[in-house]
């Protein structure tokens, strides 16, 4: 069993390591696990060279999702929800199919820590990795998500093109389908009022003051700048969650951040790179790794 992970650099790139733990766990000793770099121009090439080799399946990592999108044949759900792949299995006919386990494995992270049913949801940033991680978190049922992003109108986008569509979709009773909004980071720090959709009893106008949330998740890139993310205190229930797409060895400016708002669970994405990558393990092999020793492993290493 041949398998790899394609990116530009990919020097970094800790998948080997958790791939040969998961291996370890099922005692897969054909087990055999890559990082490949991949030319910026040629990266449909690079995986075809590699399926015609003996490849089986692949990792993808930036920049080279989108692509990874076009390329395959096939796409799951969340994989066309993220308009990007980070996952391809070869399938017996010989085609690609695509998938994105990002949000999987940020859900099921998150998980570890709480169950989200019923929480209220903040999601900060628009773009790529905020828009992958929607459809997980709404399977999760969550009373209430809202986006804030820079400009509201991308926060709207993902809106129309993934929520309003799941929430159409949904086999969910109208008593447990989620409210939703989407706000500027202004709403954050008590700058304007917020409309809520969906749901059973929509509701309207609440402002920053009055609306706090259970988990609030940083998916903007502002933790690798170390910029601070406007937003009161009071976002923050008591007993919230705070989470970190990013990681270090050090706490990153947003948990930082929320600590000194009063969190005490604060959470960077380790766990999250763990649990995706625990995620296409399963897809390509049909067994589910134990995420816990792996992660602990990575942890101690930093």
């Amino acid at each position: 069993m041949r398998y790899a992970v394609f990116g530009n650099p990919i020097a970094h790139s800790k998948s080997p390591q958790i791939h040969a733990a998961f291996a370890a766990q099922f005692g897969l000793a054909d087990f055999q696990y890559d990082k490949l770099l991949a030319p910026l121009d040629g990266f449909s090439s690079a995986v075809h060279e590699f399926v015609a080799a003996g490849g089986a399946g692949c990792n993808v990592t930036v920049p080279f999702k989108e692509e990874a999108f076009r390329l395959a044949g096939s796409l799951s759900a969340r994989a066309k929800a993220a308009g990007a792949v980070n996952t391809l299995q070869l399938l017996e006919d010989g085609s690609l199919f695509g998938d994105n386990t990002d949000g999987a494995g940020l859900v099921a992270d998150l998980l570890r820590h709480g169950a989200l049913e019923g929480k209220r949801i903040l999601l900060l940033g628009a773009g790529g990795a905020a828009r992958g991680t929607l459809l997980p978190l709404l399977a999760e049922a969550p009373a209430l998500l809202v986006i804030a992003n820079r400009t509201e109108a991308k926060a709207r986008v993902l809106v129309d093109e993934v929520v309003t569509p799941w929430l159409a979709a949904t086999a969910l009773p109208v008593a447990r389908l989620p409210q939703y909004g989407v706000a500027t980071f202004d709403f954050l720090v008590g700058g304007v009022p917020l409309e809520l959709q969906g749901g059973a009893d929509p509701l309207h106008e609440l402002g920053a003051h009055g609306l706090q949330f259970d988990v609030v998740i940083n998916a903007t890139s502002a933790s690798l700048g170390g910029a601070v993310i406007p937003l009161a205190d009071a976002v923050f229930a008591p007993g919230a969650l705070a989470y970190d797409m990013m990681y270090g060895k050090d706490e990153t400016p947003f948990l930082a951040q929320a600590r000194v708002a009063g969190v005490t669970t604060c959470i960077d994405g380790l766990g999250m790179l763990v649990g995706q990558a625990a995620e296409a393990f399963a897809l390509w092999t049909g067994r589910r790794p134990d995420v816990a020793p792996v992660l602990a492993s990575l942890r101690a290493a930093l």
